[in-house]
C-alpha cells in the first residue's frame, strides 16, 4: 500500500482541495479516490483557526467512512471532541473559530456535523502503524520506547508533544526537540509543531508547514519520502513558526 500523509490543515479546506488533486486523486461518487489506489493519512488537526474547518471535517469523515483515509486526532481535535461531548473547554487558541462556524449552522446541520466529527474522534488509532511497522503516523510524534503503547503519558506526548511546561520567549509551549534524539528504524511522520519546511531528522519528519499561518500544506508521498505542498491562501505569520538547531 501507498500512503500520502498530509499536515496540519486547521480548516484551510481549499488548500486540502488543491494539494490533493496536485497528488493526482479525482472526485468520483462523491469521494476522492487515487488511481492508483493509494491511501490518505492525516496527522491531525484538521480544524481550527483557518475558514472552513466544518466541510474539513465533512471531507475526512468521508473519506475514512469509505476506508480511503486513515486519521489520527491531534490536540485541537482532543479539545473540540471535548467541547462537543459538554466538557468544559476554553473557547480559545482556535477553537472559537470553529464554534462560530457551528454556532451559524440550523441545528439539524449542527447534529450531523457533530456526530460525524465525533465519530470520526471515538474510532481513530491515538497514532497508527503501517506497512509492517517500518511507517508510523502520530500528531506530534512518539519516543521509540512508547512504540505500541496507549497510556495516558503516551497520550500526552502523541498529542502535545514533548512539553516542558514552560512558554517560550513568543509566548508558545515549550517543546523539546524528542526527533534529535530518536534512534528507530520506522520512519516516524508528525506535525503539530509548524516549521517553514518539512524537516527532516533521524529518520523523523515534521510535515505541519504552517498552512493555516500563511505557509503551505504538505503531503509526504510513501514509499517514495517525497513532499510535495501547496501554498497557503492565509496570511503570513513569521512569529508563529518553529527553527530547531541542527
Amino acid at each position: 500500500m501507498k500512503f500520502d500523509i498530509i499536515g496540519d490543515i486547521h480548516g484551510c479546506y481549499d488548500e486540502l482541495i488543491h494539494l490533493l488533486k496536485a497528488m493526482g486523486y479525482v472526485w468520483e461518487n462523491n469521494v476522492f479516490k487515487h488511481p492508483d489506489r493509494r491511501k490518505i493519512v492525516f496527522v491531525g488537526d484538521i480544524t481550527d483557526r483557518g475558514p472552513a474547518s466544518l466541510n474539513c471535517i465533512r471531507l475526512v469523515y468521508d473519506l475514512v467512512q469509505s476506508e480511503k483515509a486513515i486519521y489520527v486526532p491531534g490536540n485541537h481535535c482532543n479539545k473540540l471532541y471535548r467541547y462537543l461531548i459538554g466538557r468544559n473547554v476554553q473557547i480559545k487558541h482556535g477553537l472559537e473559530t470553529t464554534v462560530a462556524e457551528l454556532e451559524n449552522l440550523n441545528p439539524r446541520e449542527r447534529k450531523i456535523v457533530s456526530h460525524s466529527f465525533r465519530m470520526l474522534y471515538e474510532t481513530a488509532p491515538l497514532y497508527t502503524v503501517l506497512d509492517e511497522q517500518r511507517l508510523i503516523v502520530c500528531h506530534a510524534g512518539i519516543r521509540e520506547d512508547m512504540i505500541g503503547k496507549t497510556s495516558k503519558k503516551v497520550e500526552s506526548f502523541v498529542l502535545y508533544g514533548d512539553i516542558t511546561g514552560q512558554k517560550d520567549i513568543n509566548g508558545l509551549p515549550e517543546r523539546r526537540d524528542w526527533a534529535k534524539s530518536y534512534t528507530g528504524k520506522a520512519l516516524i511522520v508528525y506535525g503539530h509543531t509548524p516549521v517553514s519546511e518539512p524537516r527532516w531528522k533521524n529518520n523523523t519528519v515534521n510535515i505541519d508547514t504552517g498552512c493555516v499561518f500563511g505557509g503551505k500544506l504538505t503531503a509526504l508521498r510513501y514509499p517514495e519520502r517525497e513532499t510535495i505542498s501547496i501554498p497557503s491562501e492565509q496570511p503570513l505569520l513569521k512569529e508563529k513558526f518553529r527553527s530547531f538547531p541542527d
